[in-house]
């Protein structure tokens, strides 16, 4: 892990903070240390959410460094493990990741929120990819996931003109979840990572991984699908944690959940 990666924990949450002033930029190096951050989430099952944030308050993250790409960096680098950003192509990751954007979410940057699985906002932010303006395109997500996210025409304006969306709007077509004052967004969002983390992670392995095998399906496709392969639903139904939830409702106590 290097200096532009600061992971910290707050109890079953861990904060990972892009830390490379001024525009909190990613070079191939702060990628992999950023996968690293990812992978270790992933396999420490004392985790159960992760919040990802940017250091400052301008920029959530200005994407892909193009000062390493004059220097010679090229646009298909090894980015390392969970591809550019290290969560964008993280397939098997069924742990919930918040983006707290703290400001411009620009080009890569705007694709590593989009890459997770919810996002809270600041009110100044702005969410736009710029690539076409400069003879690439968003490869690392943005091409193909924001089209499922947003309204076609809209999702093609912003490919195809680079022009910027403002919170309000990213509300309306539901693009984030919630927005808040900046000097708010961090307590929030870790507030909101607590309250998911409260759920037990069999459930939310669940809920992650059915959701995203079976985007696109027909229902009569998907519900066959989620019965008969996905591994970890099966998993949950039969686990201890399903029997312990309802044996503490009735208890009226705080579930133990095992994970098992």
């Amino acid at each position: 892990m290097t200096d532009s990666v600061i992971c910290e924990r707050h109890g079953a949450v861990l904060l990972i903070t892009l830390n490379r002033p001024k525009a909190n930029a990613i070079d191939a190096l702060t990628s992999h240390a950023m996968g690293e951050a990812f992978v270790n989430f992933a396999n420490d099952p004392s985790l159960s959410v992760a919040v990802v944030t940017g250091s400052g308050e301008r920029f959530f993250s200005a994407g892909w460094d193009l000062k390493a790409a004059a220097e010679g960096e090229a646009v298909d680098a090894d980015f390392g493990r969970g591809g550019f950003a290290g969560l964008t192509e993280l397939w098997n990751l069924d742990k919930p990741v918040i983006a707290a954007v703290n400001g411009y979410a620009a080009g890569g940057g705007f694709e590593l929120a989009l890459a997770a699985d919810l996002i809270i906002a600041a009110n100044h932010a702005q969410f736009f990819l710029p690539e076409a303006t400069l003879g690439i395109i968003p490869d690392s997500g943005g091409v193909l996931r924001l089209p499922q996210r947003l309204p076609q025409a809209v999702a093609m304006d912003m490919l195809m003109s680079g022009r910027r969306m403002a919170v309000e709007e990213a509300m309306h077509f539901g693009l984030i979840n919630r927005h808040c004052e900046g000097e708010q967004l961090l307590e929030q969002a870790l507030a909101w990572a607590q309250e998911i983390a409260l759920s037990a992670p069999l459930s939310l392995a669940s809920i992650k991984t059915i959701t995203r095998a079976t985007h696109g399906m027909p229902l009569e496709q998907a519900y066959k699908h989620m019965r008969e392969a996905v591994p970890v639903y099966q998993a949950m139904l039969h686990s201890e944690d399903a029997s312990e939830g309802p044996q503490a409702f009735a208890e009226k106590r705080t579930p133990q959940w095992q994970g098992r």
